[in-house]
């Protein structure tokens, strides 16, 4: 694709076809004209990179017949419809049915080069999209998304620490992944045919130490993970008296019980705040010192931005296959707040907004909202305002699209026209059958 992007231009009148093949190729667009359907049929496929451009009326088989054809192979490419003045209901059924935009005959150039710019847009988006998904896809059979130096390294490291039986301290911040690093790390070692124990340190009282976990009886505890992994989660902030029974159980490989001692085999991955980021006596030496032959580090997701629409994607799939809701449309202003917020919750912070997305209840963190309005241009900023007006209609008519056209006071020709604009999915939001 080159210049402004590639427009396969339909159009079975010939000096029609070249005017507007002419006009397209001084607008920047690379053309690939068709006399008919048929042959363009041959040439796009779901891989097609550019949008369609295509008239009605046709010998053979019509432009609509076309658009349908097209849509079951790929419902994200944008096809616009070329109309005469008698088959304009026909291309606002189509428009319903999931079309780009039409165009009545004679047209106006400005209209057609700025319809076939925004249907790029979109197209450009949504293979952007698929290609962020599909690498989500291929990380997600290592655990750790993303493409920065940072993930690349540690994905690396995850085979070598699996089989060196050491012990390892994951530092980071909240919310960056530190335990999916342990248990990724257990599970591709010789200890993944044993359990993974988890303790989370700063919750554990001082009064259920010995009863909870440092009981040498019975099949919980310390004891549970014999020939496993012991994963010691905030191990900066647990009590001391906690610290002190760890560093004992770090010395001796055992748990001291009223009559007998248990040894256990177990390699040990706790976690923590970076340090600076802890109080320097947040952890006992004893303890620290033990624990940490090995320093691993989970960055924060404003040192990889790079990351951050690839594992949005990710999550986003996640999210939906959860609450079973279909992948809504994302929009370009959505893709710019991605890369320019700071997500001081890191990945936790992003995964929630992944299912706010979903259910299309984003609105509180909506890019308009949240971000400086003068960054964000004119139409944007009113595509964002009229999207949250459809939904919340939607909402509030329990999902009756009628009742919601009525609510919004616009023409129902009108409603459809902005939902496919806005990438407005009334599928998932209308009212189930």
């Amino acid at each position: 694709m080159s210049g402004a992007g590639r427009v396969a231009l339909v159009e079975d009148d010939a000096d029609l076809r070249a005017s507007t093949a002419q006009l397209l190729t001084l607008a920047g667009f690379d053309v690939v004209p068709f006399a008919s359907a048929p042959p363009a049929l041959l040439a796009i496929d779901a891989t097609f990179d550019g949008i369609v451009v295509t008239d009605v009326r046709m010998p053979h088989m019509s432009g609509i017949e076309l658009f349908r054809i097209l849509q079951e192979r790929d419902p994200t490419l944008p096809v616009v419809l070329v109309t005469g003045h008698a088959d304009v209901e026909m291309a606002v059924d189509a428009i319903k049915g999931g079309a780009w935009d039409f165009l009545s005959k004679p047209f106006d150039p400005d209209a057609l080069i700025a319809a076939a710019t925004r249907a790029m847009a979109a197209r450009t988006l949504a293979l952007d999209n698929r290609r962020l998904r599909a690498l989500a896809v291929e990380d997600d059979a290592s655990g750790l998304v993303g493409r920065s130096d940072a993930i690349r390294r540690l994905r690396e490291m995850i085979p070598v620490l699996a089989n060196a039986d050491i012990d390892l301290f994951v530092e980071g911040e909240t919310g960056t992944g530190k335990e999916l690093l342990a248990r990724l790390i257990h599970r591709a070692g010789k200890r993944a045919r044993h359990r993974f124990v988890a303790v989370a340190c700063a919750a554990l009282p001082d009064t259920l130490v010995d009863s909870d976990l440092f009981v040498a009886t019975g099949d919980h505890g310390v004891v549970a993970a014999h020939r496993g992994t012991l994963f010691l989660d905030d191990i900066d902030q647990a009590s001391r008296p906690l610290q002190a029974r760890l560093t004992q159980l770090v010395e001796e490989r055992a748990v001291r019980g009223t009559r007998d001692t248990v040894p256990v085999d177990v390699r040990i991955i706790a976690t923590g705040a970076e340090e600076g980021q802890r109080p320097p006596d947040a952890i006992g030496p004893a303890l620290l010192y033990r624990l940490a032959a090995v320093r691993v580090r989970m960055p924060p997701l404003r040192e990889r931005r790079e990351d951050v629409p690839l594992l949005f994607a990710h999550l986003v799939d996640l999210s939906a296959a959860r609450l079973r809701r279909e992948v809504p449309a994302l929009t370009q202003a959505s893709r710019d707040f991605l890369t320019r917020h700071d997500w001081p919750g890191n990945v936790r912070e992003l995964a929630h907004f992944a299912d706010r997305f979903v259910l299309g209840l984003d609105a509180a963190s909506d890019p308009v909202a949240t971000s400086d309005g003068d960054a964000i241009p004119l139409p944007d900023r009113i595509a964002a305002f009229e999207r949250q007006a459809i939904l919340a209609a939607i909402a509030a008519a329990g999902g009756e699209i009628g009742t919601a056209i009525d609510r919004l006071g616009i023409p129902r020709k009108t409603f459809y026209y902005k939902v496919q604009r806005l990438g407005i999915d009334l599928k998932s939001v209308r009212r189930p059958s």
